[in-house]
């Protein structure tokens, strides 16, 4: 979910640079200039950990009480039903309760819209600029000064560079500037020789080329890139500028450290230099500029004018603040995973599996159907990605709410009636006394949300563990979280615990296993029993969420089955029925 997405990055960045800024502030005095500019590299590192994708550090699972995902305002006391509820007259028909969500999908749909809006129009813009490159690229000239040319190789041998570069100048630019990721060009202005000495082109070389020995032509393309997709984030335009700002720091110490103290003036009259002639800097992206604004020359030469070797000391204290704050960013990677994850994915791997095309049966519907043959030991599946989504189970719950509810004796066999609350729902059949199997066949939502409750959540939640139950996310609260809330189970997990409870995999009590079985019973044909239970999730009066979980036993196997179907509205557990019959009748099972 977008909405989702964008909170995280937001949170996420903006957290960072704002502990990032605090600890240059802290311990400017314990970080050289090397080392304050590489702390900004851990911005870059936690601006791509919203972009990872979850699985690859799936920390959701020990996590239940932090559900982003679920702004869930779920509420018993605004109760609406669906007409189809009220239409049909037999097992299929599925009572349920609509619960209320706020509906985010148009703040969704407007945050997508506008990101997409901004990321577009900071394309244009950097392609604009790349633009401008381009034809400074075309106007650049080969120096033709023998005496420039040989002080560039000279300075290129002294820092070790030895990769072939051009150097040119262009009448295009007003302050030197290197640029280019795959060939690189130094440009300088046209007729610099005239009113640049040969000690000032030196220091004009060492500072670009020290650029370019740091890699940071590839910076700014990161930076660029990172612009784009948080452009919405003012905070982390600060945190570049200030960035860029650093780099040129650190560059002018790099010259620095190669030169004689007598020399530091020198450079920095050179830079200076630069601002009498140009009054504002072009300020292309993609382009490192010798020049800058007249704030960044006055903290440049401040730094400079300080400047002093840095020592031992200096650099261990540094390189320790660096990692620990390597180690906050990294701390940042089970929050990320935490409020990314909805634990919406069931990682399944089985050989024994069949995929095929069943989508004439689910026309206008988004969904799956799994098929278990427990003789064959075997899958058929349609819809791969769907199988493993995970959703709500709403009433598809109550099989195991009455199976925990027997084995902590709540309700037992020969005794699990319930005297009905007192308050009037819209079915008739709601509004009387229950026992497991009235409750079960008319799906009476206040008998199980009344046996959660009187359940000890920790007894539920260990339940669930045991058996493997989705998400295991109960957050939505007593009662409500496996209605459009917090529990979410694929259908492919469904058919699995289906198949446990049918053959007690997880060693329940056989009599409450049987009691339960007997409550699903629906209808037998032809010597061959179905057994099941629908579910409906209506939110907002729509319905959206449509289950249809059981098995069929026959004289010689017997299948387990799990269809789910989605859609903005009418996707109910009658219909999912509907579907599963069809299905099961073209196969010749039941």
């Amino acid at each position: 979910m977008f909405f989702t997405h964008f909170v995280i990055s937001f949170i996420i960045s903006s957290f960072t640079i704002g502990v990032i800024m605090v600890i240059k502030k802290v311990f400017q005095k314990q970080l050289s200039a090397k080392w304050q500019y590489n702390l900004w590299f851990l911005v870059l590192a936690a601006l791509t950990l919203p972009f990872i994708p979850n699985h690859l550090f799936n920390f959701g699972n020990y996590f239940t009480l932090l559900d982003l995902n679920q702004i869930n305002g779920t509420s018993s006391s605004n109760i609406s039903v669906s007409d189809h509820n009220l239409k049909n007259g037999n097992w299929m028909q599925d009572f349920t309760i609509s619960v209320n969500h706020p509906s985010l999908e148009s703040l969704n749909i407007i945050l997508a819209g506008t990101w997409i809006v901004g990321v577009l129009v900071l394309s244009v813009l950097f392609i604009n600029a790349w633009l401008k490159i381009k034809k400074i690229k075309d106007t650049t000239s080969v120096l033709k000064t023998k005496e420039v040319l040989i002080l560039f190789e000279q300075c290129k041998n002294r820092l070790g560079v030895s990769k072939k570069l051009m150097v040119g100048e262009s009448p295009l630019v007003k302050s030197p500037m290197m640029f280019g990721l795959f060939k690189t060009y130094v440009v300088l202005p046209v007729h610099f020789d005239e009113w640049l000495s040969m000690k000032d082109i030196e220091y004009i070389f060492l500072h670009e080329l020290n650029h370019y020995k740091h890699k940071d032509m590839a910076t700014n393309y990161l930076i660029v890139i990172y612009q784009i997709l948080y452009w919405f984030n003012p905070l982390v335009w600060i945190a570049f500028r200030k960035m860029r700002l650093d780099r040129e720091i650190a560059c002018d110490s790099a010259v620095l450290k190669s030169l004689d103290e007598c020399c530091y003036t020198e450079y920095g009259d050179a830079i200076i230099n630069f601002v009498d002639r140009v009054s504002l800097p072009k300020n292309l992206a993609l382009a490192n500029e010798l020049n800058g604004s007249k704030e960044q020359i006055k903290r440049r030469i401040e730094r400079i004018a300080s400047f002093t070797i840095e020592s031992k000391l200096l650099k261990i204290k540094s390189i320790a603040i660096f990692m620990l704050m390597g180690v906050f960013v990294a701390s940042q990677i089970p929050l990320i995973s935490v409020m990314a994850d909805d634990n919406n994915r069931y990682h399944f791997k089985s050989e024994r599996t069949v995929y095929e095309d069943l989508s004439r049966y689910f026309s206008k519907y988004e969904g799956s159907f799994v098929l278990y043959d427990l003789q064959a030991n075997k899958y058929s599946i349609y819809n791969k990605s769907n199988s493993t989504l995970r959703v709500s189970p709403d009433s598809t719950y109550k099989i195991y709410s009455a199976l925990f509810g027997l084995e902590k004796n709540i309700i037992t066999v020969d005794n699990s009636t319930m005297k009905w609350n007192g308050i009037r729902y819209p079915y008739t059949s709601w509004n009387a006394d229950q026992n497991l199997d009235s409750a079960m066949k008319n799906s009476v939502n206040w008998y199980f949300q009344r046996l959660d409750k009187m359940t000890n959540q920790s007894d539920i939640q260990f339940y669930l563990k045991s058996i493997g139950y989705g998400n295991q996310n109960l957050s939505g609260g007593p009662g409500q979280y496996w209605l459009e809330s917090s529990l979410k189970i694929s259908p492919i997990e469904q058919v699995q615990l289906l198949k446990a409870f049918y053959i007690n995999q997880h060693g329940f009590q056989d009599k409450n296993i049987q009691a339960v079985k007997d409550a699903i019973k629906l209808e037998s044909k032809d010597g061959s029993l179905l057994s099941g239970k629908t579910g409906t999730g209506t939110v907002n009066n729509k319905d959206t969420n449509g289950w249809f979980i059981g098995y069929v036993e026959t004289k010689e196997d017997t299948y387990f089955f799990a269809t789910n179907i989605q859609n903005e509205d009418n996707s109910n557990g009658s219909k999912a029925a509907e579907i599963t019959l069809s299905i099961l009748r073209n196969k010749g099972i039941y």
